[in-house]
């Protein structure tokens, strides 16, 4: 799950299957008693039609934490942090750095700080297209050290500079859980 509307769909179709939600976060859900595999397969196939998937073994749980905490951090924190990368995700994991690192290299094929970045430059495309805040503000919103270093980073990326981006059409976004 990688949006609101996505933790409603979830919620409406467990409640469909008469489960009630203590809680639903990015890529959690919490209910209020444990069901049985029987159970579990239908809600795995409900959630299946709408293009989603259980995950039940712990390496993939630490991945989908990993995404979804940056994912909240990028687009809905405007990457308020007060520490790096690494200690942030080390203190809402409570696991050592280069365990998670190496994990999330392992299973995505890409490392954290790679997908971090794809993750920026997508929150980059998207308040570039609304054209309410300058490239310096965005850049200082995203915590980049400055327009240059954004820039660059864009163009390495995408392969077009924010300006030219910014001027085409056809503005080339993902959907934040196709990365």
């Amino acid at each position: 799950m990688v949006c609101g509307r996505c933790k409603l769909i979830v919620r409406k179709e467990l409640e469909k299957l008469g489960l009630q939600v203590r809680a639903i976060e990015l890529g959690e859900v919490e209910l209020t008693a444990p069901i049985d595999e029987s159970v579990k397969k239908q809600v795995s196939d409900q959630l299946k039609s709408f293009g989603f998937e259980l995950i039940s073994d712990r390496k993939s749980k630490t991945i989908e934490q990993i995404k979804n905490l940056i994912r909240e951090l990028v687009h809905d924190k405007n990457n308020e942090m007060d520490m790096n990368l690494s200690d942030y995700l080390n203190q809402k994991i409570n696991t050592d750095y280069n365990t998670l690192s190496n994990l999330f290299s392992e299973v995505e094929g890409i490392t954290i700080e790679k997908y971090f970045i794809l993750q920026k430059i997508e929150r980059v495309k998207e308040l570039l297209m609304y054209d309410e805040m300058s490239l310096s503000e965005i850049a200082y919103t995203l915590n980049y050290s400055s327009v240059a270093y954004l820039s660059n980073q864009f163009k390495k990326i995408t392969g077009l500079t924010p300006t030219h981006f910014k001027n085409l059409k056809n503005k080339m976004r993902k959907h934040i859980d196709e990365l």
